[in-house]
């Protein structure tokens, strides 16, 4: 076969991720420098009259919308558990908003923006609001659950990068990807690398006000292992009812493919 067509095939298959997403939303806001792309996945038996879970996927650092689709069958999981799922796109946000940059307001554009247009689209099951993510978007899952317990049931993290420690991320940028991209992007966001830390998921976890347990898991191999278990570690100490998963994998989609389907059996598990 020639490259030529091989590179066509990939395409193809690569279009066909996206088209099995029922709705392809492309939003323009104040809160965000480029329109944010979203994938929509609902259930084919989807009927306004009733009421459906939802689940917000965030993607990693360096991908976008597309990813959770191309690492797993999300039109499966939609139908398999009768949820709506909504893969946003995070851009390299850290799904924080920039107190340095006014395009770069991640939080507000999923609150202000995302949240009401999926809510006045689609027939929401309002106690049963989940979120999860990989990497920079387990981070952020976890960060939005903590700030925002009052809209989510529950949430999960894979791979999380859950401290936003200088050298935790410069050992990660460089493993990842050769260069200092990671800090890089991240200066340009939040500044200083001594202002940090107080973004970390350990500097959160104060907020938790005894509601749901969350989910966490890492494989043994990461790189961010050692900033799991450091959460895994204070949130037994703070007594916070945490579901921790630690199996064998690296950070990559083959993990994640495996690990998100223990993310929805867990929300399946705490529907009200």
């Amino acid at each position: 076969m020639c490259t030529k067509n091989i590179i066509l095939m990939i395409s193809m298959v690569m279009g066909l991720s996206l088209l099995n997403a029922q709705e392809r939303w492309v939003l323009k806001s104040e809160f965000v420098s480029k329109p944010d792309t979203v994938l929509v996945f609902k259930p084919k038996v989807y009927d306004q009259r009733e009421q459906y879970p939802l689940v917000y996927l965030l993607h990693g650092y360096s991908e976008n919308y597309r990813q959770w689709s191309q690492t797993t069958d999300l039109q499966k999981l939609s139908d398999q558990y009768n949820m709506i799922i909504v893969c946003p796109d995070g851009f390299v946000s850290w799904y924080i908003n920039s107190p340095y940059n006014k395009g770069s307001r991640a939080e507000d554009f999923f609150f202000k923006v995302l949240v009401p247009k999926i809510h006045s689209s689609f027939s929401i099951d309002k106690k049963n609001i989940f979120i999860s993510g990989l990497s920079m978007g387990g981070y952020g899952a976890i960060r939005y659950f903590l700030l925002h317990q009052d809209y989510f049931n529950t949430a999960g993290s894979s791979s999380g990068a859950f401290s936003l420690d200088f050298n935790i991320l410069s050992k990660a940028s460089v493993t990842f990807f050769k260069t200092t991209r990671v800090i890089d992007d991240l200066s340009v966001i939040l500044g200083p690398a001594k202002e940090w830390n107080q973004y970390s998921i350990s500097s959160l976890l104060t907020t938790y006000n005894k509601g749901n347990p969350f989910l966490i898991d890492c494989g043994t191999e990461d790189v961010l292992y050692p900033a799991t278990i450091e959460v895994k570690n204070l949130a037994d100490s703070l007594k916070i009812p945490l579901t921790f998963i630690s199996q064998p994998g690296n950070h990559n989609a083959d993990y994640w493919q495996k690990s998100i389907e223990h993310h929805f059996i867990f929300f399946k598990e705490h529907l009200k």
